[in-house]
């Protein structure tokens, strides 16, 4: 048997199988296995022919196909379009896996691992508090509170205090109680987003085996690596309880600080003491579940922290509702002016942050001196950058968008203060990043022109006696060239977060030594000076507003129709296929899915037709496959081909994650599985070769597939063949000669289900 899994974006049963009509085997409207109608039986039907001696072992005319189809894991459900709302928490869980190999350090491992938790930790906070900084600082605090928005704005009026006292609501603390519902409803989206696809994807058991760890080998081969459950069941409960603690925080300080002033109720001002000591005491536990033991992978965890689970969010929850009845308490005098206390925790966030990447950098620095890889990306420092950019990308967007709002509440800008500074200068930020990126794709653009031109020569040189075709030729070298950009993603990432590592401390220490807006801090200085600051903090309030609005169009559109949720399910292909071992508001895993669906797929055939099977992997289910594979027993490896094609498994994976598909992983595998073959093309911009080390490369690498088939028009081709680059593979003549020489070096069993004995006579 062949078993097809199909790469990115997904594809119908029909297109991969070659045939309209198909039937689903087995699975449901999620990922199933679907083979071609006249195939369904062909297990029996052959077994029958073999037992009654009309057909030999081997005469069928090529393996059965069965098509395994998972793209609707990610782009099925119209609920898949939130899930643009958790990018950087998808970008942090990333970087827990990019960690550096470091065989023989189980506690520098873990220690990379409770960093990355951490770090993941203030992305919650920080977009918890974005929230509480528009609702309550700028809405409730300012807006509401001064006349002149109020008038600009008649939605919240009943909120606005006048000369007599105005309505039972405007009272600064029950201004601040009732915006409080909008970030502790976020808080609630994201724990019922975190829970359902818990549910669905982290429920599914991997199949039951003996732990057989391999000392060379990759974490993905342990039994307990695709099931993440319990630990995704306690992040999501301090998660939860952090976004919450956080509203009340926010609800809670500027009451208190009206209350500590001398000559304030000795109630509330215990009252106050006691809600801080409180909600000291919720970020200690939840710290404290943060950084607990990490992943159990030797074995699945089936146990779930019940208590943990549950308590937890509640005891937030009623700090929150205690914070809510204590602000809303009537408090004579008491007036709204200038912003809510919030530069200071923004800051400190903000700092906490920069140094939990710093520390992470000397931490892979360490594992990656341990055992140096020279393929590996950005030697070693892929994760702290990736971490780093997913913070600047929750604070950019959190700046941007406060930023944003605050303009269209006061559009003067005379009548409000604005959101926290720090905010604003991080908004600012945006245009000279985008400068860096420009920059950097003008640098790429000349580089690939040169590279095409150097390619011509190539092309003409590989079909000598053919008359040229020059525009040919331009076309083959230039899709060549662009597919080599792939492998310049480390100077970008590279470049990228240099630059927003500097930036990030410009802005902080901006904020700090002004105390003023970044245009408010030019007022002063050279005209140039103050153009710039103008520009950067206006131009990077616009650039969010439009990117926020594109993300809720194409949420909107997603939200309807299915091509575009499909388009987004691409990007989920590549970024969730790693379990949420960092964040739990991340975007779920498939391959809790898919990769215990494969194993138990080739497992049971295996086992009860005693048959070969050649395990086909396109594009990331070539990733899938092998992951597959690595779960597989002994006795099933034996029986069990591995064809890879268009394959990111070297070119991205081992280079972004050394530590589980790195050489000495991909080595391990190739010794385990009976047979490996894995075919690419120059063209091709995401698969490349495998390169296994100690002379195992050519064993499994083919020579690059010729792409186009042929240069001009041949008997076989009278039309122009296409530039196929990362598609089609199928077309290409090799491809069967390939599976039909992995079939012939199976264990020569029957494929074929096994006749039962007749009786004597």
């Amino acid at each position: 048997m062949e078993l097809l899994v199909h790469g990115v974006g997904g594809t119908t049963p029909q297109k991969m199988l070659g045939d309209p009509r198909t039937v689903r085997i087995t699975g449901d409207d999620t990922a199933a296995i679907f083979r071609r109608a006249e195939d369904v039986h062909a297990e029996d039907v052959h077994a029958e022919d073999v037992h009654a001696g009309t057909r030999s072992a081997g005469q069928r005319d090529g393996p059965v196909r069965e098509a395994y189809v998972w793209c609707n894991l990610t782009s099925g459900d119209s609920s898949r379009a939130l899930w643009l709302l958790l990018l950087p928490f998808m970008v942090v869980n990333l970087a827990h896996w990019m960690r550096p190999a470091a065989p023989g350090r189980p506690r520098a491992v873990r220690f990379y691992g409770l960093l990355v938790r951490l770090t993941a930790l203030t992305l919650t906070v920080l977009l918890v508090a974005a929230a509480c900084e528009v609702a309550l600082d700028l809405v409730a605090w300012q807006c509401a509170g001064t006349a002149a928005c109020a008038a600009r704005h008649s939605w919240p009026a009943f909120l606005t205090p006048g000369a007599t006292g105005g309505p039972w609501w405007s009272a600064p603390g029950r201004r601040l109680a009732l915006a409080a519902l909008a970030p502790a409803a976020l808080t609630a989206l994201l724990w019922y987003l975190s829970h359902r696809t818990w549910s669905a994807y982290e429920s599914h058991q991997p199949m039951a085996r003996d732990p057989e760890p391999d000392p060379d080998g990759s974490a993905l081969a342990r039994p307990g690596f695709w099931y993440g459950r319990r630990l995704v069941a306690r992040l999501r409960a301090a998660h939860t309880a952090a976004g919450l603690l956080t509203v009340a925080a926010a609800v809670t300080e500027p009451a208190a600080r009206f209350d500590h002033r001398p000559g304030g109720p000795a109630a509330l001002d215990a009252l106050s003491w006691a809600l801080t000591a409180a909600l000291a005491a919720g970020a200690l536990a939840v710290t404290g579940v943060v950084c607990r033991r990490g992943r159990s992978e030797r074995s699945p965890d089936r146990t779930l922290d019940r208590r943990l689970v549950r308590l937890l969010p509640l005891g937030a929850l009623a700090v929150l509702l205690l914070a809510l009845l204590y602000g809303g308490w009537s408090r004579p005098g008491w007036r709204s002016a200038g912003r809510l206390p919030g530069d200071a925790a923004f800051g400190t966030l903000m700092l906490v942050q920069g140094l939990l990447v710093v520390v992470l950098g000397a931490v892979a620095h360490g594992l990656y001196r341990r055992d140096p890889d020279p393929r590996a990306g950005m030697r070693g420092l892929g994760g702290p950058a990736v971490a780093l950019l997913a913070c600047a990308l929750g604070g950019v967007i959190s700046g941007g968008l406060a930023q944003r709002v605050a303009d269209w509440l006061d559009g003067t800008r005379a009548g409000l203060d604005g959101p926290a500074l720090l905010l604003t200068w991080q908004a600012s930020t945006i245009p000279p990043v985008l400068a860096v990126l420009l920059i950097l794709a003008a640098v790429l653009a000349v580089r690939t022109a040169r590279r095409s031109r150097a390619e011509r020569a190539r092309v003409r040189q590989e079909h000598p006696g053919e008359p040229e075709y020059p525009a040919r030729t331009r076309a083959i070298a230039h899709a060549r060239a662009m597919a080599a950009l792939t492998d310049r993603a480390p100077l970008v990432v590279t470049l990228l977060s240099a630059a927003t590592l500097l930036l990030g401390a410009a802005a902080l220490s901006g904020a700090l030594a002004t105390g003023r807006t970044p245009d408010g801090a030019a007022r002063r200085t050279y005209t140039v000076v103050q153009g710039v600051a103008d520009t950067s903090q206006g131009l990077g309030s616009w650039l969010v507003g439009i990117g926020f609005l594109t993300f809720v169009t194409w949420g909107r559109r997603a939200y309807k129709d299915a091509s575009a949720r499909r388009t987004i399910g691409i990007l989920w292909d590549v970024g969730t296929f790693w379990p949420r071992a960092a964040h739990p508001f991340a975007p779920p895993c498939y391959a809790e899915r898919a990769v215990p669906d494969l194993t138990w797929r080739m497992a049971t055939w295996t086992e009860r037709t005693g048959g070969r099977l050649v395990l086909s992997g396109h594009s990331q289910g070539s990733v899938l496959a092998a992951a597959a594979a690595w779960q597989l027993t002994p006795s099933v490896h034996r029986r069990v081909a591995l064809l890879t094609y268009g394959s990111p498994l070297e070119r991205l994976y081992g280079r972004w994650f050394p530590a589980h598909f790195g050489p000495p992983a991909l080595s391990a595998l190739h010794r385990e599985i009976a047979c490996w073959r894995n075919l690419y093309r120059r063209t091709d911009p995401i698969g490349g070769p495998v390169r296994l080390p100690d002379d195992h490369g050519p064993d499994v690498d083919h020579a690059p597939l010729k792409d186009p088939l042929a240069y001009g028009r041949t008997a076989e081709h009278p039309l122009p063949a296409p530039v196929l680059g990362h598609s089609d593979y199928q077309a290409d003549p090799v491809f069967a000669r390939v599976r039909g020489r992995l079939l012939a070096r199976l264990h020569p069993e029957l494929p074929a289900q096994r006749p039962e004995p007749e009786p004597p006579g």
